[in-house]
Order: C-alpha cells, then structure tokens, then sequence
C-alpha cells in the first residue's frame, strides 16, 4: 500500500494539480499521511527551478495548518491521537513524549520538526501534552519552513547531484547536527 501511495504522489507530482497536490499532501503528512511532501517537492523544483521558493512556501504553509489538525487531534480527540501514534508505531509514546515537551517543551518541535522523523508524532502529542499553542504555531513555522526551503533551495542552485550527496551523508551532517544541538540545549539549561 505505501508503494502504490509513493507512486500516485510521484505521478501527481508531474500533473498540472502538482501545486494543490503539493498543499495535500503537506497538510496531510503533518497529521495523519504516511509520505512526506518532498516526494513531490523534489520532483517539482528540479521541473521549475524558478517555483523552489513558491513551492517551499506551499509546503511550509500546508505543514502548518495540518500541524494544527494534528494538534487538534491529540488535543480534543485523545482516543484518535492514540490510535494514530499506535498506527505509526508507538502505541505507550504519549508518556514519553508528554514527558520531552515537559523537559524541552520547544525543543521537541525545532528539532523534530525539521529532521525527517514524522512530524504528527510532535504535533498529536503536543496536542496530547497541552503544550502552548502559540508557541507550537511560530515554532512549526519556524521549524518546518527551514526544512522544506533548504531542501528546495539545495535543489534549485545544486540540482540532483548535489542533493544525491547530501541524502548519501544524511546521517554524518544529521549527526553533527544533533550534537550541535544537544551541546547548545546543555549549555542553555545550565545557564538557566
């Protein structure tokens, strides 16, 4: 089944409805969608380079607003929110992730929200967790426009290529990344 929904989303990519198609499947992933816009965003920004920025912004504005039915779901619909967090493979998550949103709160939402870990699992549970809804909608904001705009910016100025290396050393850069991060959380903590 993933397959054949991998397929329609690459073949919509291609059609006339790519830019509508784009929005679904953004607000669609943020809270219940198994694929990821960039299936159609990379297809779709190597075709017109010249759009990278207008689909980057499709993409983030999309992203947000499913973020926010995701929201809505753990928030106002606890048995759905578990259902899908069981669906997605992980069916005790909301202890622990009531738990990171108490500990890091904003961090969850920046750091997930920009890496390729679904990003419902931040926004079902930060609805689970009653975690600030402003400060979950700049940070989505935040977080998932620098995610979709690097990627089409990485692809409009370095075409496949460049992308290509990048996804062969996605671990070692997420990896440097994550430590970066941490150090910076550490030090932020044990200054506050």
């Amino acid at each position: 089944m993933l397959r054949k929904l991998y397929a329609w989303a690459m073949g919509l990519a291609g059609s006339r409805h790519a830019p509508a198609g784009l929005a679904v499947i953004s607000f669609a992933e943020s809270s219940f969608f198994p694929i990821p816009p960039d299936v159609m965003l990379a297809p779709m920004v190597l075709a017109r380079p010249n759009k990278a920025f207008v689909y980057a912004g499709i993409c983030t504005a999309a992203s947000v607003l499913g973020g926010l039915l995701g929201y809505a779901i753990g928030f106002y619909l606890e048995p759905v929110g578990m259902w899908l967090l069981r669906l997605i493979g992980h069916p005790d998550g909301k202890a622990a992730f009531e738990r990171w949103f108490a500990d890091w709160g904003l961090w969850v939402i920046l750091i997930k929200g920009a890496t390729p870990i679904p990003y419902k699992l931040v926004t079902i549970t930060a609805g689970l967790a009653k975690f600030s809804l402003v400060t979950f909608i700049w940070a989505s904001i935040l977080t998932r426009g620098f995610r979709f705009f690097v990627v089409a910016a990485i692809l409009k100025y370095f075409g496949p290529r460049m992308l290509e290396e990048f996804e062969k050393r996605m671990a070692l850069y997420g990896t440097i990344g994550a430590i970066a991060l941490v150090a910076l959380i550490v030090a932020w903590k044990m200054l506050t």
